[in-house]
């Protein structure tokens, strides 16, 4: 499985950035730039990702802003655009929105082991009535979502967040034509192109960390073999084997759309992966309350919880949290910051790109 590269922190979008030929970077915004820079972002990113797993089979897994579509998280890699409209922390008290741009904090709440497969059990349960999409059909995403990340500057660290927004996505079942909104990544308010093939006619291959509908209903649903699967084409990858599955899962359950047999296995197979806890209580990007199935990396100190609703058990969206002190590279991360939250607001299924549901039913 290639890397993700929204899985890289934001001192290595900067390096990717300063990798880049000065004549792609000096391009004007378009979507000839838009390309080849996603191009040159996965052939950097497959490099160091192939350097690290031959250095260091268990590379260190950077707190970062986590975006769980693939193809849309390359618009990331572009050089400085993930840093359009954030600004420096000015607040050191308890944030609740971070709409203004202030800081995310959460009070760290208490997680257990028990009940962990009763609950997945009966969220797999509720995800089995998905339905399915028919073919020219597109997958529709409308999310909000924050993250806080550590900035490196000259001199030193600091914390730096991209604000509350909303983003949408469309996605073609097979993966090669798409739409993208998102003023964290866009310049321009009516979005960005994610057709394919690129202006070099390459059209990256569908993975568990880049998929597509396709790719999905083609997954096997029985639990161990799938989580083999993901261990598998995870290897080296991560802070641990069983972090990296689990939060591989879990960014399969934001902006893409799992058939309803996979889409209930993926919670049958994540009960089978050590560490898997619950917390009682955790608030989604949109103030929403609901119960969360959480891991705890052991060396970042974080905890990536996957929020649904108590009685629904409808997938609400995914925060991670800081549960340790001093977190991040330079220790700038403390206990009880948000680094990322996300709320599904529309999943659903549409007729063509920008369409929404409430435009085409």
């Amino acid at each position: 499985m290639t890397a993700n590269p929204s899985r890289q922190s934001p001192a290595e979008w900067e390096e990717s950035a300063q990798l880049l030929p000065l004549t792609t970077r000096e391009l004007p915004s378009g979507r000839h730039q838009f390309h080849k820079e996603r191009l040159m972002a996965r052939i950097q990113q497959e490099e160091r990702t192939a350097t690290a797993a031959a250095a260091e089979p268990k590379a260190r897994r950077f707190t970062m802003p986590r975006r769980a579509f693939a193809v849309p998280a390359m618009a990331c890699a572009l050089a400085g655009a993930v840093f359009v409209g954030a600004s420096v922390f000015t607040s050191d008290g308890e944030g609740t929105g971070a709409a203004d741009g202030s800081v995310l904090t959460t009070s760290v709440g208490a997680a257990t082991t028990k009940g962990v497969p009763q609950l997945l059990d009966q969220i797999s349960l509720a995800a089995a009535e998905v339905p399915d999409p028919k073919a020219g059909q597109y997958v529709y995403i409308e999310s909000k979502t924050a993250n806080s990340y550590e900035k490196v500057v000259a001199g030193g660290s600091s914390l730096a967040i991209d604000k509350l927004h909303r983003r949408q996505i469309w996605m073609s079942l097979d993966g090669t034509k798409g739409w993208l909104i998102d003023p964290a990544v866009n310049e321009s308010p009516e979005g960005e192109t994610l057709s394919l093939p690129d202006e070099q006619g390459n059209v990256p291959v569908a993975t568990l960390n880049g998929p597509s509908y396709d790719y999905l209903a083609k997954l096997t649903t029985d639990p161990d073999k799938l989580l083999q699967k993901i261990y598998k084409e995870t290897e080296g990858q991560g802070n641990s084997p069983d972090q990296e599955a689990f939060e591989t899962i879990g960014d399969l359950l934001g902006e893409s759309y799992p058939p309803a047999r996979l889409y209930s296995a993926l919670f049958k197979t994540a009960a089978k992966i050590p560490g898997v806890v619950v917390v009682e209580d955790a608030v989604d990007a949109a103030g929403r309350h609901g119960v969360a199935v959480a891991r705890l990396d052991e060396t970042s100190g974080e905890r990536v919880e996957w929020i649904f609703d108590k009685k629904t058990h409808v997938f609400l969206g995914e925060r991670s949290v800081q549960v340790r002190e001093d977190g991040g590279d330079s220790g700038v991360i403390k206990r009880g910051t948000v680094t990322n939250t996300s709320a599904i607001m529309k999943r659903a299924i549409v007729d063509d790109i920008k369409q929404t549901p409430t435009e085409g039913g």
